[in-house]
């Protein structure tokens, strides 16, 4: 940390009176250092991060924080506020506040800083000694580590030593913790784990004080704690936890499951352990590992705020021989969605990845069929959905019976899009056992005309049923047989009435008003429609909601014979999703200047992608100047989404950009809305870059194109994120 804050980042008379003010106070002292190249860019940056979830911590302590493009190196301002300043903490203003800033590209540098501060924050020392450094140097050299706060008896009682420079900017790979897995609860005497570090640390464990409750050796604890960021509270709460078991006497080791990643708890020390203690705030990751065991579960505050009464609670539990159910054999540990590792999610975005899950698996049904259907009809003309089965009448030399067989083979890829997403959304909440019950879910939806909207349900049903029976108690006898026998039967058996008696006929009369109401779209009421397709599809690029707009659409298309409409649809958000990308090639050709080298090269490679519907060549330019490219996306989307609805293009391929134009209807008038949403987009996008300076590395007025101007001394070029 020795290069990440110097006296020139401290501010130990911090005047500001809100958080935006403090965290443009310490911005500019970046940007002095030439750590920061644009300051409003990047404190657009820090609102973004701090709109997702407050960074105040209890006891006074505020570490606002981003990664952002306009960040050369890792850096960490200081500020000490004598008012307090309101970062959202429970317990009131915050009079410490940390300003952590990470390049783009950084590979959870910023992550690694700020798990580091937690630790050491969490010791009463540190903090006393921050708000009472007489100098900006002093407070420097606390922070780094370069001094060591002193307790009352005059001994040395530093938390947690930073981490190096060297460390705190080493990748962080998804098994590797930003924090060391689990801090010895019986470190050396006055002293507490080691600070987080870049790399995975092993977690250790010793015995502290005298044996509890044990003849043989102390009381042994494993602990996971997590938040919904994956950085101060889950280290904070593993802090905790570690000083309180070393005041208990017991053995306890702990894994912080971090934004970056996490070491896994040697199996061996797992199986010693007489109880374990969650403090969580989303699901923790392999939970099956620590089954079978006294355990309790709480909030990663409860972690931080009460921690002896934890271990009290536990200890009392593993007395009574109060334990969780085991893991089912064979069974895999955690979901597909809990095995992704996104500590970030909380229980409210799982509903967003489960669906997500079920709509990743489905788009290559939808590509396929789609793309063959299409292909049928451009080879076998319009009415090639009446031709007979190709098994009763094929002819090798008819180009007639080639466009049935392509037809006919879409429509089988069709047939499978709704048990695919209702199966896969079961998968992603419980793993295999979701399969059956989400596929049976799928198909009987089909049956009852419950189409997309009957799918959802059904998988959503078919993951909560499994998830249901597999938290149940079940006799060791009945264990082996439950993956393969009793879940299916069970959940496919409860689906199936709920689909068939209780919710299908209301969800396939929502379904078919939906649909009636598509066919009657006309005039404004279908322009307004592809506008606001347009805003979702360039809203995200590739996300979560262009992906709502792509599957709608898609929905609309996924049958054997779509009405005009749904094709009028389909159309619409397919050239909207062109046009980011297009636009940002467009614009990286006629006015370079304004963009550096390496995103005049991404726009070379925006040409093919925008032309093959691919709106994800656009996100390196979002990334890097998101408050200009997005805004402007969205106003060409829906200019183009608009257009296509005027002009009444139809498509009934679910994909292939311009690859596709001679199965479009109205090709030359959907070209038009294309070419009319890129040009609006790439003018926004030129006037808004316009008014700033140009981007550091980008070419200035005046010198030829693709050349470099020189830096000023001591400053680096901008990292571009990619």
């Amino acid at each position: 940390m020795s290069d990440m804050i110097t006296a020139d980042l401290v501010d130990l008379d911090l005047s500001a009176d809100t958080k935006e003010a403090a965290a443009r106070s310490l911005a500019e002292r970046m940007v002095a250092q030439g750590r920061v190249t644009d300051l409003d860019g990047f404190l657009a940056d820090v609102a973004a991060r701090e709109a997702q979830m407050p960074t105040g911590l209890d006891g006074g302590i505020g570490i606002p924080h981003c990664r952002s493009a306009h960040v050369t190196e890792p850096t960490l301002a200081f500020g000490r506020s004598a008012a307090g300043i309101d970062f959202g903490a429970p317990d009131g203003p915050a009079d410490l506040i940390f300003l952590i800033a990470a390049p783009a590209g950084a590979d959870d540098a910023h992550l690694t800083i700020l798990s580091s501060l937690a630790r050491q924050l969490m010791n009463a020392d540190f903090t006393a000694a921050l708000r009472s450094a007489p100098d900006a140097e002093g407070a420097a050299a606390l922070i780094r580590g370069d001094e060591a706060p002193r307790a009352a008896g005059g001994t040395d009682a530093l938390s947690a030593a930073p981490a190096s420079d060297d460390s705190a900017s080493a990748p962080a790979s998804q098994d590797s913790a930003v924090a060391p897995g689990a801090a010895s609860a019986g470190a050396t005497a006055g002293r507490t784990a080691p600070a987080a570090t870049g790399a995975a640390t092993p977690a250790r464990s010793a015995t502290v004080g005298p044996a509890a409750g044990s003849a043989e050796g102390p009381f042994r604890i494993v602990a996971v704690t997590s938040c919904p960021t994956g950085i101060a509270h889950t280290y904070m709460a593993a802090e905790s936890l570690e000083n309180a078991g070393r005041e208990a006497g017991v053995e306890i080791t702990v894994e912080p499951q971090g934004s970056a990643g996490f070491t896994r708890l040697d199996p061996a020390v797992i199986a010693a352990a007489d109880a374990v203690i969650f403090a969580h705030d989303v699901p923790v990751r392999e939970k099956d590992r620590f089954a079978g065991k006294p355990t309790v579960d709480v909030g990663v505050k409860a972690g931080i705020n009460r921690p002896a009464e934890l271990i009290a609670e536990v200890r009392e539990k593993a007395a009574r021989g109060e334990t969780t159910a085991p893991a089912a054999a064979g069974q895999d540990a955690g979901t597909p969605v809990e095995r992704a590792g996104d500590s970030t999610e909380g229980y409210g975005t799982k509903l967003r990845t489960w669906l997500m899950s079920g709509v990743s698996y489905m788009v290559p049904f939808v590509a396929a069929g789609g793309l063959l259907i299409a292909l049928g009809f451009a080879i076998g003309g319009y009415k090639i959905n009446k031709a007979p089965s190709v098994m009763d009448h094929f002819i090798w030399t008819q180009a007639d019976s080639w466009g049935a067989l392509l037809f006919q083979i879409g429509g089988v890829a069709f047939g499978f899009l709704v048990p695919v997403l209702a199966g896969y959304i079961a998968y992603g909440m419980a793993d295999r056992p979701g399969l059956v019950p989400g596929f049976v879910g799928g198909a009987i939806s089909l049956t009852i005309n419950a189409g997309f909207l009957g799918g959802l349900a059904a998988g959503l049903i078919a993951g909560g049923v499994v998830m249901a029976i597999q938290r149940a108690r079940i006799p060791a006898a009945l264990r082996g047989i439950m993956p393969v026998v009793v879940i299916p039967l069970i959940s496919s058996a409860i689906v199936g009435f709920l689909m068939f008696v209780v919710i299908g006929k209301p969800i396939a009369s929502a379904q078919k008003a939906m649909t009636d109401w598509l066919g009657g779209l006309t005039g404004t009421n279908a322009v307004l429609l592809g506008a606001l397709l347009g805003l979702m599809m360039c809203f995200d690029l590739g996300g979560p909601v262009n992906k709502v707009a792509y599957t709608f659409a898609t929905a609309g298309i996924a049958v054997s014979d779509p009405g005009d409409s749904a094709m009028k649809i389909m159309a619409a958000v397919m050239a909207a999703g062109m046009v980011p990308p297009l636009s940002m090639a467009l614009a990286t050709t006629v006015r370079g200047k304004l963009f550096t080298p390496t995103e005049r090269e991404n726009g070379k490679a925006a040409w093919v992608l925008g032309a093959s519907f691919i709106s994800e060549g656009a996100i390196p330019f979002a990334a890097a100047d998101p408050l200009r490219v997005i805004p402007s996306s969205m106003v060409g989307g829906a200019i183009t989404g608009a257009l296509s609805m005027a002009f009444g293009a139809t498509l009934r391929a679910p994909h292939g950009g311009i690859f596709v134009v001679p199965l479009i209807g109205n090709p030359l008038l959907y070209l038009v809305a294309i070419a009319a949403g890129v040009c609006a987009t790439t003018a926004l996008v030129v006037l808004l870059k316009g008014l700033r300076k140009p981007a550091p590395g980008a070419t200035p007025t005046g010198t030829a194109d693709g050349g470099t101007t020189p830096t000023a001394p001591g400053r680096k070029e901008q990292p571009v994120a990619a």
